[in-house]
């Protein structure tokens, strides 16, 4: 079968040959329809071979964590999907015994490190194939009737967005603001969620025309671009109170600093972005009262409850795709903000 794969620290990924695997006792073969590229395959792209290592990620390392498929084939023992049904992939894959996998929140697992359980495609063999091995069926979401590429988006960008969105529901009421730092993967499908789900003022900001334009077409209400006057634009929108949730989907460390600047006392910053910035958080520092989080995909929970939503249109991932062959390029456009909305690799074109 053909795959891409990172070979070797800081290259470019290569397009291979590789046997198809065999489901062992309780796995399942998918036949893979589609892969989302994702910011956090930079985590991998661009770590060094020793910091690799230190990480556990063995290299060659098959990559892609977005994943939809058929199943192509059952191990022994494996239950609870079929041959030939349309399967999504759930990536943070826990011990699945721990009190957090007992909660179906596999995202917090506990027991992950310990155990040496790495999310597929940012650690263990990914879907960017055209098959993947899944370690148990308890991984894998029936998509039953949902458009297989849509669905594709649905199994980080837009699970990660209603999980930062679904945390701050108490606080997104009427007369409230929404602030979504990035319109990319996570971002447009955040600003939908907010217009579906709620009945606040949602504001977008990205340093992108094309984006800004996109997240008004998805129904935002007001966008900004982050400069200077962003935090005084985002004071004006709300009659100097601030934003009572802003998701920051970029991380670095000025959107952070937008974030703090910009939220209301009390109220609520996630940054599920991956640009390694900080915010401090002090007795009184944002504001008094604020909840500062990180985050990392979501439930099992908000799994299921993401895909009856994109079933159900309330969820429409704007698409770019791309052969295997052309992964490379696609990673370079990704790299550059160029994608608008979501890159979806199909192993089969």
């Amino acid at each position: 079968m053909k795959a891409v794969q990172l070979r070797t620290a800081r290259r470019a990924p290569e397009l291979v040959e590789l046997p198809v695997p065999r489901p062992g006792p309780g796995q399942v073969l998918l036949s893979v329809t589609g892969v989302g590229l994702c910011h956090s395959d930079f985590l991998l792209l661009d770590t060094p071979a020793g910091m690799l290592r230190r990480m556990g990620i063995p290299l060659p390392l098959t990559l892609g964590h977005e994943v939809v498929g058929t199943v192509a084939a059952l191990g022994a023992g494996a239950s609870g999907v079929s041959e030939g049904e349309a399967v999504a992939l759930y990536g943070p894959w826990g011990c699945g015994r721990c009190r957090r996998c007992a909660d179906g929140a596999e995202n917090l697992c506990v027991r992950r490190e310990a155990l040496g359980i790495a999310p597929p495609g940012l650690g263990s063999p990914g879907g960017l194939g055209e098959y993947m091995l899944v370690e148990s069926p308890r991984h894998l979401v029936p998509i039953d009737g949902l458009d297989p590429l849509q669905a594709v988006p649905m199994t980080d960008a837009g699970l990660s967005a209603y999980h930062c969105v679904k945390r701050s529901l108490p606080k997104l009421g009427p007369g409230g603001t929404a602030v979504v730092i990035g319109v990319g993967g996570l971002g447009h499908l955040a600003v939908q969620l907010l217009r579906a789900l709620t009945p606040v003022q949602v504001i977008a900001v990205d340093v992108s025309e094309a984006k800004l334009t996109l997240a008004s077409d998805l129904g935002a209400h007001a966008t900004l671009v982050p400069d200077e006057t962003a935090v005084g634009r985002v004071r004006e929108l709300t009659d100097d109170a601030g934003a009572d949730v802003i998701l920051d989907f970029v991380g670095t460390q000025a959107t952070v600093e937008m974030a703090g600047a910009c939220v209301a006392t009390g109220g609520d910053v996630t940054v599920a972005g991956v640009g390694r910035g900080a915010l401090p958080v002090g007795f009184d520092t944002p504001a008094y009262g604020v909840s500062v989080a990180g985050t990392y995909w979501g439930t099992r929970t908000d799994f299921t409850e993401v895909i009856e939503l994109a079933r159900d249109g309330v969820l429409t991932a704007r698409l770019e795709t791309y052969p295997l062959r052309e992964v490379p390029r696609a990673y370079d456009r990704l790299r550059q903000g160029l994608i608008t909305g979501r890159a979806v690799v199909l192993p089969g074109g």
